[in-house]
């Protein structure tokens, strides 16, 4: 609201030159600098992707996504969430430059499509959240997939084998299981700039990093449990001696502390920790500028007078009407076909709403437009998918509180 509102404003200069605005470093005749947009899309938007893969790879590894027969149903849904939304853009723009803009409309914003379901509270069954949160990754995936294949235009080989030592050596320090986080920042820049440099898109370098750590625990919980007891035992042998000096300047308690630390460490899997760590910054910090700095289009009475073009339709039609088709029919297929089971306590029409919620496609659809379009074309997909996002998160909303009005779900929950 604030991008749309500075961007209309009579400051509405200050917008775009800010968005413009070129940073970086000089050596002589040498120069690294981006525009601050740049800096937002290609660089902090790493550390949303790179939230983005831990939740993939935990969904992958120990989640919903983890055997064939829990990952069917969410994948077929994503799938078709995918193919539809980007046929009926074709429709509409098959043929023209808009094309390009296939990818726009096949993404969910997991944050927007999970707010809305959570103002339920516990009329929404679980079952519900873990299908809507499984099938948001999974497309998730097909988005970063997407990019990746899709939207980059020269690959640099050199480059991409550099990346690919670089993260070999991540994953060696990490079955060592060195501790320095400087090592592992250092060599986590070393794969973005590689990937920077690639042509790949940078936020992929995101999603790689994150695929190399670790989101199973180090150790057992017995052995866990068995350090911490013996740990306590010895400190409670010396409790005549405990004080807040002696913990510090006892080289045995100094050293049954660290024993618990690094245990607990090994029992927290490092990607669970980083996962909560990151999520505030990506939250408050990262989402934000990224809206505030891609959501601002100037329109202008001329533009507003207008019918909307076939690209803005097109977004508008595979967000709204493409989505909610593709996802629904595509997890029906997946029931009737014995392949996948609909979740515990569900219904088709809150399986119907839910596929409503995923035609909300603002971050990752924004994300696309500006790899997709330049100019009076990213104004025009940007409108299509502000304006499907809004259609599709409000008739979702009141799809879903039909569906669970009186279903007696929330008291079975709670």
């Amino acid at each position: 609201m604030l991008a749309l509102a500075w961007a209309n404003s009579p400051w509405a200069a200050s917008y775009f030159e800010l968005q413009h605005t070129y940073i970086g470093v000089s050596w002589g005749d040498a120069s690294f600098k981006l525009s601050l947009q740049h800096w937002i899309n290609d660089g902090l938007m790493v550390v949303f992707f790179f939230v983005v893969g831990l939740e993939i790879k935990r969904e992958l590894v120990v989640g919903q996504l983890s055997s064939m027969r829990k990952a069917f149903g969410p994948v077929a849904a994503a799938l078709g969430g995918m193919v539809v939304p980007a046929a009926l853009y074709l429709v509409f723009n098959g043929g023209t430059e808009a094309a390009r803009g296939w990818g726009v409309p096949m993404a969910t914003d997991i944050a927007f499509a999970l707010g809305i379901l959570a103002l339920f509270g516990a009329r929404a069954p679980i079952g519900l959240k873990v299908f809507l949160t499984a099938l948001a990754i999974a497309d998730d995936i097909g988005a970063v997939l997407v990019i990746a294949l899709f939207y980059t235009e020269k690959v640099r080989i050199l480059a991409l084998v550099v990346a690919g030592v670089l993260l070999l050596l991540l994953a060696a320090a990490n079955r060592a299981r060195l501790r320095p986080p400087g090592l592992y920042i250092l060599l986590a820049l070393g794969v973005w700039a590689a990937v920077f440099a690639s042509g790949v898109h940078a936020t992929v370098a995101g999603i790689l990093v994150a695929f190399v750590v670790p989101v199973r625990a180090r150790i057992e919980p017995r052995e866990y449990l068995a350090r911490l007891r013996r740990a306590s035992g010895e400190l409670d042998a010396l409790e005549d001696s405990l004080t807040r000096v002696s913990m510090l300047s006892e080289t045995q308690q100094l050293d049954l502390l660290d024993d618990v630390y690094h245990s607990t460490g090994d029992m927290i899997p490092s990607g669970i920790a980083l996962e909560h760590f990151l999520h505030p910054l990506q939250a408050f910090i990262i989402l934000p500028l990224f809206a505030l700095f891609n959501a601002g289009v100037a329109l202008n009475a001329e533009m507003l007078a207008m019918p909307p073009d076939r690209l803005t339709l097109g977004v508008i039609a595979g967000l709204f009407v493409g989505k909610q088709v593709g996802v629904m029919l595509f997890t029906w297929l997946a029931v009737k076909s014995g392949r996948a089971s609909r979740p515990e306590g569900v219904s088709w029409p809150m399986i119907y709403g839910v596929s409503c919620l995923a035609g909300v496609g603002f971050t990752m659809s924004l994300f696309i437009s500006e790899l997709a379009f330049t100019g009076t074309m990213a104004s025009e997909a940007k409108i299509g998918i502000l304006a499907g996002s809004l259609v599709a998160g409000i008739w979702g909303y009141l799809v879903l509180s039909r569906a669970l009005r009186g279903s007696g779900v929330g008291t079975a929950v709670s």
